[in-house]
C-alpha cells in the first residue's frame, strides 16, 4: 500500500515505520503524502489506542530530503509539499490514540517537528536531535513552532530555533522537549514497556484529556501551519537558503548575507 513507510497493526497498537533506510528516512514529497495518508487512516479506528513511529535502518529521520530539493530534473513543488506537511502534523495531532515516537540515530528538522507532535518521546542516549532549518536558511515546518513552543514556551523556542544546534538525548531531556532517555539499542525496549502502561491504564480516560488539551490548541496548530507554509515558500527563494544548500553540498560553511 505504502512505498516509503510501512503499517503494521498488533492488537491495538499500531506501529507506523519510516522505510528509507538508504537515505536515512529522509522524507520525500512521497513519504510526506504517505505519512499524512496513513495517520488520516489511524483517525477513525477505534480498535486502537497506541500509535509507535519510528525508523527503519541507522536513524529516525535525518529530516526533508535534500537531493530532492536540489534535484534540477525534478524540482520539488514547495507548495505541493507544504500541503502534505500541514495534513501531516494536523492528523498526528489529533490522532484518537497515545502516540510514541522511539528515535534512534538522527531525528532532524521535519523528523524531529513530527517526533515533537507525538504524546512521548523516547530517544536513546547518543540520538541527535536538531531543528536545523536555519542552518539552510529556512524556518522549522510540520508545526515546529508550535510543538517547540507547547513543550518549552516562546524564549526557549526561539533559542532553540535559532541556535539550529545538535542536541544529544540527554540535553533535550534537561530543556524538556522529551520524555525519555534509554541507553543504544534500549529504545524500542521502553517504548514497549510504556505502550503496556498505557493498555493497562483506564485509556479511555487518558485519550479523553488528550482530545480536551489539543482541541483548544487546534485552531492555533492550524494557523501556525498556514504562516509555516508561506514562509517556507518565501524563504525558499532567499540567497540565503540557495547558499546554505549549497554550502550542505559542498561540505563547507555557508556564508550568509541576510538575503
Amino acid at each position: 500500500m505504502y512505498e516509503t513507510i510501512r503499517l503494521e497493526k498488533q492488537g491495538r497498537i499500531a506501529h507506523v515505520v519510516l522505510n528509507r533506510p538508504n537515505s536515512m528516512n529522509a522524507m520525500n514529497g512521497r513519504m510526506m503524502k504517505e505519512l499524512a495518508d496513513c495517520f488520516k487512516s489511524l483517525q477513525n479506528d477505534q480498535s486502537l489506542h497506541v500509535v509507535k513511529i519510528y525508523g527503519e535502518g541507522r536513524a529516525f529521520s535525518a529530516g526533508g530530503d535534500i537531493k530532492e530539493m536540489m534535484d534540477p530534473d525534478n524540482p520539488m513543488d514547495i507548495d505541493l509539499v507544504m500541503k502534505d506537511i500541514s495534513r501531516l502534523a494536523k492528523a498526528l495531532y489529533t490522532l484518537p490514540q497515545i502516540t510514541i515516537a522511539v528515535i534512534h540515530g538522527a531525528s532532524a528538522g521535519l523528523g524531529f517537528s513530527m517526533a515533537l507532535a507525538c504524546d512521548h518521546v523516547i530517544a536513546e542516549e547518543n540520538s541527535k536531535l536538531a531543528m536545523n532549518f536555519i542552518g539552510i536558511g529556512l524556518v522549522p515546518d510540520g508545526g515546529g513552532h508550535f510543538f517547540m513552543k507547547e513543550r518549552v514556551g516562546v524564549p526557549k523556542a526561539k533559542e532553540i530555533i535559532w541556535a539550529g544546534q545538535t542536541l544529544k538525548a540527554h540535553d533535550a531531556l534537561a530543556k524538556g522537549l522529551i520524555e525519555e532517555v534509554t541507553a543504544e539499542g534500549r529504545g524500542m525496549e521502553h517504548a514497549e514497556a510504556y505502550s503496556t502502561e498505557v493498555l493497562r491504564s483506564p485509556v479511555l480516560s487518558r485519550l479523553a484529556s488528550k482530545k480536551i488539551l489539543h482541541s483548544l490548541k487546534l485552531a492555533e496548530l492550524e494557523q501556525v501551519l498556514e504562516m509555516e507554509a508561506a514562509a517556507q515558500s518565501a524563504m525558499r527563494k532567499s540567497k540565503d537558503h540557495l547558499e546554505g544548500i549549497q554550502a550542505f553540498v559542498e561540505k563547507r560553511k555557508p556564508e550568509f548575507s541576510g538575503q
